[in-house]
């Protein structure tokens, strides 16, 4: 149990962590990284790993590959980023958060390592780079069985690129993050594509032919062995259902049916598709089939199409570039039947909102902009007059803060449901910042609606 203590800790920890390069400056370079984990004593390569790229899912991939190997009783270790919540959330240690207790004694074992590397190197750790390293520490202590990795940004100088991974697993690219990938499609495949290691197994999603050349051409370069969707493997059936879908996945060592994912979203189908390749792929043979089938009843992603709250429905969703939007607005549109949506957005003044907001249209009725507490954040008045481009100035409505948003929004959905048989609802996007400021402010309006203190 995480004492009142511990958190004082944590927060000091994280303070200390923040002070660093932030997660948005990148130098690219593995050197920092690499001389960093040298000086631990290489605790990356203690466990087998699978490393997880691409530009959107990988989070809620690698929680479906966590859940499979933990049902086939590998003890796990898997690094997400970024946290919703708590940092606590990027370290999870068989399906959980890091204790408290454990992520400080991991960061006291890595501290004086950091001021020794930073004595050395041009640039200092960055905090990514700080917390990786903590992470890989974290999980040889435990120790774990296997570590799922994901990619922070891009690919080939990631920071996790330091790990000698058993697969690769590399999820739909799309633009993001322009400013360090590449301007183009192609030229952020290459990048991603950097975390291929020879003789490997690859798991591919499907990608966009011109993404897919560059990706096989690495694969056919280092002599890996690729698993493609709709190729070694794809989905075989999906179906909608009440709280997810039932889908049957043709693997790579065989077929898998009847499948209950408790999420919404084709985009999810393709994904534990892919989580299931990349199992297959380690183990060499084929699951059984109960046993995938209660790994992915046990799925959970939050952030990610979730809903939080009933009456009115409030759905929030980490979307935050156009290909994440694009997938949020397709869900939407053909797995709810509500007959009016109001959308909050909070967005980061680096991504492309105008795409965002492109993909959204067609799906929301009326559009409250607001922004979160991060220093990225794009401004209300700026995110304002972006969305009357899109949306028109009658169905954009602006909120100062995210609180205030989600109040007036719910409000208004309330209203529409006591006069109209349909069904009005709140979605909440933008960025995970926003998702996981949503869901602490959510939370104490559920607790002050049950009369709880």
């Amino acid at each position: 149990m995480t004492t009142p203590d511990d958190l004082e800790v944590i927060a000091v920890v994280e303070a200390a962590l923040l002070k660093r390069w932030p997660e948005s400056r990148i130098e690219p370079s593995l050197v920092r990284i690499a001389a960093l984990v040298d000086a631990l004593g290489s605790p990356e390569l203690s466990y087998p790993t699978i490393h997880v790229g691409g530009t959107n899912g990988k989070t809620s991939t690698a929680r479906m590959i966590d859940s499979l190997f933990r049902e086939l009783d590998y003890r796990t270790g898997r690094f997400t980023s970024p946290h919703l919540e708590s940092i606590l959330e990027r370290i999870s240690i068989n399906g959980e958060s890091i204790p408290a207790e454990g992520f400080i004694a991991a960061y006291n074992d890595i501290a004086l390592y950091l001021d020794l590397i930073d004595s050395r190197q041009p640039h200092p750790i960055s905090f990514f780079e700080a917390i990786t390293a903590l992470a890989f520490v974290a999980f040889a202590e435990f120790p774990v069985d296997i570590g799922i990795i994901e990619v922070g940004m891009g690919g080939e100088w990631d920071a996790t690129n330091v790990v000698a991974s058993a697969v690769s697993v590399i999820l739909p690219i799309g633009l993001d993050h322009t400013e360090y990938l590449g301007e183009t499609i192609e030229e952020i495949a290459l990048t991603k594509s950097g975390i291929i290691k020879p003789e490997s197994h690859v798991v591919l999603a499907a990608q966009e032919p011109e993404v897919a050349k560059i990706l096989m051409a690495k694969i056919a370069e280092v002599a890996a062995i690729p698993n493609r969707m709709g190729v070694e493997f794809s989905v075989a059936h999906r179906a909608i259902a009440v709280g997810g879908q039932l889908i049957s996945i043709h693997g790579v060592h065989g077929e898998y049916s009847d499948i209950f994912l408790p999420l919404h979203g084709a985009h999810q189908a393709e994904n534990a598709a892919v989580a299931l390749a990349t199992v297959e792929a380690f183990a060499g043979v084929k699951l059984d089939d109960d046993l995938v089938r209660n790994a992915f009843l046990k799925v959970k992603s939050p952030g990610r199409l979730e809903i939080l709250h009933r009456d009115p429905t409030v759905i929030i969703d980490a979307a935050h570039n156009p290909h994440g939007a694009k997938a949020l607005a397709n869900t939407l549109r053909t797995e709810f039947d509500f007959e009016s949506l109001f959308g909050i957005l909070a967005s980061m003044g680096d991504k492309d909102v105008l795409g965002i907001l492109r993909e959204l249209e067609p799906v929301i009725d009326r559009l409250v902009v607001t922004q979160s507490s991060s220093p990225r954040a794009l401004s209300v008045d700026k995110l304002f007059d972006l969305a009357v481009k899109i949306f028109g100035a009658d169905r954009v409505f602006k909120e100062p803060d995210l609180r205030g948003a989600i109040t007036y929004s719910m409000e208004q959905a309330t209203l529409l449901n006591q006069v109209s048989d349909g069904i009005s609802a709140v979605v909440i996007s933008g960025s995970v910042v926003t998702a996981g400021e949503a869901r602490t402010i959510l939370r104490k309006i559920s607790v002050n609606e049950g009369g709880e203190k």
